[in-house]
């Protein structure tokens, strides 16, 4: 039976949207590797946190394991184990495409980005297999990159850069309404801006929200659909949406309020909020406390994911650095009063000895999202459980549930 036929209440369904984890916190690029480890892991959070109702669950396939699961059979064994174990997929992770675990990501998170057709067809074929996952009520998400990485192109080649990607990601739209026709089910992409993303902000993500992808789509959609400007406006706004990654935002020293006022100012939805913390420290007034947080962030300077740092100086220039090794060698650089790194360390730790996290963000945003909701879904994403000092690691059933059970009890 499919995972449809849940009816969702529960803890995991708290007043104020759907509450997941995504599961790139669980390695395996293939599918049976992928599988198993959900296997083992999510009934034993489900117990913890929701024994006897139904689980919500944030997948993440790789472009490999979308494609094994294009098999009738493979689709058909998850659904009766969803079923089986009272869990319902609603959101996707589609940003990594490749291996996420046990080698240097880095900047080829990226890869392949919004310019190649690969990134279009893998985003299809993972709205294709959601809409066989989702239940029938609900809104399907897909979280996808920030269409490219800034530093490989150059800055005069911008516009032609977001043209392109545009173009690709309207491909994707074109899917996603056949979808809706097809099934009556809605999926919508949800971008994810990031630090050296090429949106790299909220307000670089506006920009072209307003400047590139609703122009354009309004004409493709007229072009291609038959549709008035009005629908195929409507149509954009339902099928791209905003992910916002509050560790992201919060590097960025973001002003959450006032970024989520003009999402809605302009009609911009959310597609889901990705809660996350990031690390950050403040220089003390001494040479000698200064240099106890760059010792401490070294602790956080490991090879396998991107750890892109904003210093802020104490005029509020910002300084960018690609990666924590380069911050690290500029950490005497004048007027710096602050490092934000982007490292999602867990969210139920605010203070790292010397060093803290950004979980007072997260507060502000889901204190926003209480208030006045802005999305209906939100979705747990501590990805660096393997690469955090020793120190910091408990077993991943323990840490999962402490993560989901600290949003709960701020719920």
């Amino acid at each position: 039976m499919a995972a449809a036929a849940i009816t969702k209440s529960g803890i995991m369904k708290t007043a104020f949207g759907h509450l997941t984890y995504c599961s790139n916190i669980h390695s395996g690029e293939s599918w049976a590797d992928h599988f198993e480890n959900i296997k083992k892991h999510v009934p034993s959070v489900k117990q913890t946190l929701a024994a006897g109702e139904p689980f919500g669950l944030g997948l993440r396939l790789a472009d490999s394991a979308s494609r094994s699961l294009q098999q009738p059979s493979l689709l058909q064994e998850l659904k009766e184990w969803l079923h089986r174990e009272n869990i319902y997929v609603f959101t996707m992770n589609g940003f990594p495409y490749g291996n996420f675990h046990n080698t240097a990501v880095k900047d080829q998170v990226h890869a392949p980005d919004w310019l190649s057709r690969d990134r279009a067809d893998y985003t299809i074929r993972l709205a294709e297999i959601l809409a066989e996952l989702l239940p029938a009520d609900m809104e399907g998400s897909i979280s996808t990159s920030p269409l490219t990485y800034r530093y490989w192109h150059p800055e005069n080649e911008w516009d032609a850069v977001f043209k392109q990607a545009t173009d690709n990601l309207l491909q994707v739209v074109n899917a996603l309404i056949g979808i809706r026709e097809k099934t009556g089910k809605i999926i919508h992409v949800d971008i994810e801006p990031e630090p050296d993303g090429l949106l790299d902000n909220g307000s670089e993500f506006l920009q072209w929200y307003l400047h590139y992808l609703l122009p354009a789509g309004t004409e493709y959609l007229k072009q291609y659909r038959g549709m008035s400007s009005q629908s195929a406006e409507e149509a954009i706004r339902t099928h791209i949406q905003l992910c916002y990654d509050v560790c992201h935002f919060a590097v960025g020293y973001e002003d959450h309020a006032a970024m989520i006022d003009e999402f809605e100012k302009h009609g911009i939805k959310t597609g889901k909020i990705q809660i996350s913390a990031a690390l950050k420290g403040r220089w003390g007034n001494t040479a000698a406390e200064k240099e106890k947080v760059i010792n401490a962030f070294k602790n956080f300077n490991e090879p396998v994911y991107l750890h892109q740092v904003l210093a802020k100086k104490s005029d509020g220039e910002l300084v960018r650095y690609p990666d924590m090794p380069q911050a690290i060698a500029d950490s005497n650089h004048a007027g710096v009063e602050e490092w934000r790194a982007h490292y999602h360390v867990p969210l139920f730790v605010e203070n790292y000895d010397i060093l803290q996290s950004t979980q007072a963000d997260i507060k502000t945003v889901l204190g926003i999202q209480k208030s006045k909701p802005f999305t209906k879904y939100l979705e747990v994403e501590t990805y660096t459980w393997e690469v955090l000092p020793e120190t910091m690691r408990l077993p991943l059933v323990q840490s999962i549930s402490r993560e989901l059970k600290w949003v709960i009890d701020l719920l």
